[in-house]
């Protein structure tokens, strides 16, 4: 049996966050409202479901504790861009999101050990099951993270705004 977490194998994301946070943070309302293309969400609701969809797989999937403690206590079924656009989340609105959503993450990485990746989380939703391994899902959470601070990077590059910087 293998006690250890898998903190080691994330030990970047939570330098990830913070970049995400900091870039965020300094933000305008403005800013927050750019959409990079016309069919693309405002950057504000990019931001808002990352920080959701933690939630929304490791709460509302997974089963984990916390989702009342973020703004997203119904991450199943109401995250900005999926199912919302307005109300418009500001920046400490975002920060406060961003934040509160990561210590869920960082409750996962204390205590889920390599002997929990294979264990299979089973959901139903509506009629349709869900079946995923738990390594899975937290690849999952973190593999979307980076997926969308990347495509916030795209739109700032265009915008001439500083950048979320995942390399430092």
């Amino acid at each position: 049996m293998n006690n250890l977490t898998i903190r080691p194998a994330y030990s970047n994301w939570r330098r990830y966050n913070e970049a995400l946070r900091d870039v965020v943070a300094a933000m305008t309302d403005e800013q927050l409202a750019t959409r990079p293309v016309p069919e693309r969400w405002p950057l504000w609701a990019t931001v808002g479901h990352t920080a959701c969809q933690r939630v929304s797989w490791l709460c509302g999937f997974a089963g984990e504790p916390g989702a009342e403690t973020t703004p997203f206590p119904d991450a199943l079924h109401r995250c900005p861009g999926d199912e919302y656009l307005d109300p418009r989340l500001g920046a400490d609105e975002l920060v406060h999101a961003l934040d509160s959503t990561f210590r869920i993450v960082e409750d996962c990485l204390d205590r889920w050990t390599l002997d929990m990746l294979g264990e299979e989380i089973r959901r139903t939703f509506g009629d349709q099951e869900w079946v995923y391994p738990r390594g899975s899902v937290i690849q999952r959470v973190f593999a979307h993270d980076v997926w969308h601070s990347a495509e916030l990077n795209e739109a700032l590059v265009l915008a001439g705004l500083p950048q979320v910087d995942l390399w430092d």
